[in-house]
């Protein structure tokens, strides 16, 4: 018998997170919600209480699917961007072990660059 083990991929940017639950290869997904599925309107889609109850609602299909133990892996917008996650990520991974799924592991996937493309705001910075 195998282990009921998914791994739910979050990505958190301050417009939306994205939920997305795959088995443990990652090439067949099980589960997917965004933070628009569960508001109304389109600028609650990256806080925390759209990932809350996005995080219920994977939480609940995953049950579904008889899976228990959950291995996540969160992943903000990187780059030469800022290296944070949105706000989503943390509201998410909180509402997840409320919801009763076991977390096996939390691991941050953010793709850091290796001094690649230039930071936006010219050669003085961004005048106030």
């Amino acid at each position: 018998m195998s282990s009921h083990k998914a791994v739910l991929h979050i990505y958190s940017s301050y417009n939306n997170v994205l939920l997305t639950a795959t088995d443990l290869t990652g090439a067949e997904t099980v589960a997917k919600v965004s933070g628009g599925q569960v508001t109304k309107k389109a600028s609650d889609a990256g806080g925390q209480f759209a990932a809350t109850r996005a995080a219920e609602r994977i939480a609940d299909m995953l049950k579904e699917k008889e899976f228990t133990q959950v291995i996540v892996k969160y992943r903000g917008v990187g780059g030469n961007k800022s290296p944070n996650t949105g706000p989503g990520a943390q509201a998410a991974i909180r509402a997840l072990t409320r919801a009763g799924m076991t977390i096996t592991r939390i691991e941050d996937v953010t793709p850091i660059p290796h001094d690649g493309t230039k930071k936006k705001g010219g050669r003085r910075g961004r005048r106030v």
